[in-house]
C-alpha cells in the first residue's frame, strides 16, 4: 500500500497524473503564497505545475514570471510573460512587469516603448510615467523625463521614487535649487530612505558651497547604511585632519 502510494504521489510531481481540481487550486495558492514568502525557487516549481494544466491563467503567469526574475533568469520571465501576453495582450499587470524586466535587462528602448503601450492603455498609470521618465533621463533625454515625471508626481504625489528621479534630472539639466526641493520632498515621504540624502548631500557640497549640511545629510543616511554617504564622510574628515597629526 505504501508503495503504490509513494508511485502516485511520484506520477503525480512528473505530471504523468493529473490533480484534482481543488489539489490544483491549492497548488496555485501555495505558488503564490511561496512567493510572497520569497521562496522564490518553490514558487516557480509549483507555479510551473500549476500552468501546465491552467497554461491560461494570468496570475500563475505572472507570479511565476516574477519568480523567475528573483532567481536571476530573467530571459525565462521574459518568455513566460510573453506567453502570459500572447493570450491577454491588454493584461496590465502583465504589460507592467514586462515592461520593468525589459528596464531591468537594462533593455531601454524596447522599455520606453512598452511604458508608452501602458500609458496610451491606461493614462492614468503612474507606475508607468514614472519608469517611462527615469529610462528617458538615463536616455539622456531629460526634458520628456522632466515631463513624465511631473505627471507622475500628479498622480502619485506620494511615492518617493518619483521625486528621487525628478531631482537627479533636475540636477543633470543644473536647476541645482529644483533637485533640492524634490530630494527634501523624498525624504519628507521616505524618511528611512538612505538615497535622497546622499544626492542632496552632494548637492550642497559640491555644487552649492553648504558644507555644514551636506555632512549633516551624509550623517543621516550613513546611519540608513547608505555605504557612498559613509564614505562621503570619510573624505571630509580625512580631510580636515591637520596633516601635522
Amino acid at each position: 500500500m505504501q508503495t503504490r502510494l509513494l508511485l502516485i504521489l511520484g506520477l503525480i510531481w512528473w505530471g504523468c497524473l493529473t490533480l484534482p481540481a481543488g489539489a490544483q487550486e491549492n497548488l496555485l495558492n501555495q505558488g503564490l503564497a511561496a512567493y510572497q514568502q520569497h521562496q522564490h525557487a518553490k514558487a516557480e516549481r509549483l507555479l510551473g505545475q500549476y500552468l501546465k494544466k491552467h497554461p491560461a491563467a494570468a496570475e500563475a503567469s505572472r507570479y511565476r514570471a516574477l519568480a523567475l526574475s528573483r532567481l536571476g533568469r530573467n530571459a525565462e520571465a521574459l518568455a513566460q510573460l510573453d506567453q502570459g501576453l500572447s493570450r491577454y495582450p491588454q493584461d496590465l499587470p502583465m504589460l507592467l512587469e514586462r515592461a520593468k524586466l525589459l528596464a531591468k535587462m537594462k533593455q531601454n528602448t524596447p522599455a520606453i516603448s512598452a511604458f508608452t503601450q501602458i500609458i496610451t492603455l491606461d493614462p492614468k498609470n503612474a507606475e508607468a510615467w514614472k519608469e517611462r521618465g527615469a529610462l528617458q533621463a538615463q536616455e539622456g533625454c531629460f526634458a520628456e523625463a522632466l515631463k513624465d515625471l511631473d505627471r507622475a508626481a500628479a498622480l502619485n504625489p506620494k511615492d518617493v521614487w518619483v521625486f528621487n528621479h525628478r531631482g537627479m534630472a533636475k540636477f543633470c539639466q543644473g536647476d541645482y535649487e529644483g533637485a533640492i526641493a524634490d530630494f527634501t520632498q523624498a525624504i519628507q515621504l521616505g524618511p528611512d530612505l538612505p538615497h535622497a540624502y546622499f544626492f542632496r548631500g552632494n548637492l550642497y557640497l559640491y555644487h552649492l558651497n553648504q558644507k555644514d549640511k551636506a555632512i549633516a545629510d551624509y550623517q543621516q543616511g550613513c546611519r540608513l547604511g547608505h555605504p557612498l554617504c559613509c564614505s562621503e564622510l570619510e573624505k571630509l574628515q580625512v580631510e580636515a585632519t591637520p596633516k601635522n597629526q
